[in-house]
Order: C-alpha cells, then sequence, then structure tokens
C-alpha cells in the first residue's frame, strides 16, 4: 500500500504521541507493506511546520519524524496536475499520490478534490485495519 501523508498528519503525531496520527506514522516505520512517498516540497513543509515555536516541538522530536520519514519513504518528484484544488498550497501532496498512486492521507480533505484516494486518518485506519 503506497501513502503520502499531508502536513497536519505529521503535527498531529508530533503533539499527540499516541493520537490516529502517531500510529499511521508508527505504521509507516514498522510496517514494510505500508509504503511513503515525499519529495523535497514536502520535507520542506514538514520541517517549516514542525519548527513553529508556538507548537513546542522539540528539536529532537523534529528531528526524529524528519529522520523516520527519510528512512521509511521514497522520494518521488511529481508532475504538475492541472486539476482544480481548493487550497493550491497543497498541490504538491495531491501530485505527489497521483504520481504514485497512493492514498493521501489528510485532516482537512476540504483543501483537496473529492477524491476516493484522499482519506482522513480514522478512514485510513478502519480501511486497513490498523489497530485503533
Amino acid at each position: 500500500m503506497k501513502v503520502v501523508i499531508d502536513t497536519n498528519i505529521v503535527i498531529s503525531a508530533a503533539i499527540s504521541p499516541s493520537g490516529n496520527c502517531a500510529k499511521i506514522i508508527d505504521a509507516i516505520a514498522e510496517n514494510k507493506e505500508i509504503q511513503l512517498y515525499y519529495n523535497e516540497k514536502i520535507l520542506f513543509e514538514y520541517k517549516e511546520v514542525l519548527s513553529r515555536k508556538h507548537l513546542r516541538i522539540t528539536d529532537k522530536i523534529q528531528k526524529d519524524i524528519i529522520e523516520s520519514i527519510k528512512k521509511a519513504g521514497i522520494e518521488l518528484g511529481p508532475n504538475p496536475s492541472e486539476i482544480l484544488m481548493p487550497d493550491e498550497s497543497d498541490r504538491v501532496f495531491f501530485d505527489t499520490a497521483l504520481e504514485a498512486d497512493a492514498f493521501l492521507i489528510t485532516g482537512n480533505k476540504k483543501h483537496y478534490p473529492a477524491e476516493y484516494f484522499v482519506v482522513l486518518p480514522a478512514e485510513f485506519l478502519k480501511i486497513f485495519d490498523i489497530a485503533n
């Protein structure tokens, strides 16, 4: 199974280590059947948001998350699509998921076109029977 994770999933996992988003990150790191895709633009956004002072995410947690993503993931530069986006700033996640034929896991489905592969964390956990 192939996945792309939106930044809000990474942030939620860092803030709430026992929540659904953390379970997804853990499953990606531990499960060879889940293949994560990312690219430099996605990593840049993860790093930028994780480092925001008001979130109070320690440098160690920030580093651990980014290293885990790099270790578990495959870098993929997507071809830009011409699909209309409700939030153009999220195009890189959508286009990467399209290119990889992957699920896009997000907490903000309204930022993306209504496509079967754009799923909420709880939907992903249920669909793929990952322990809640």
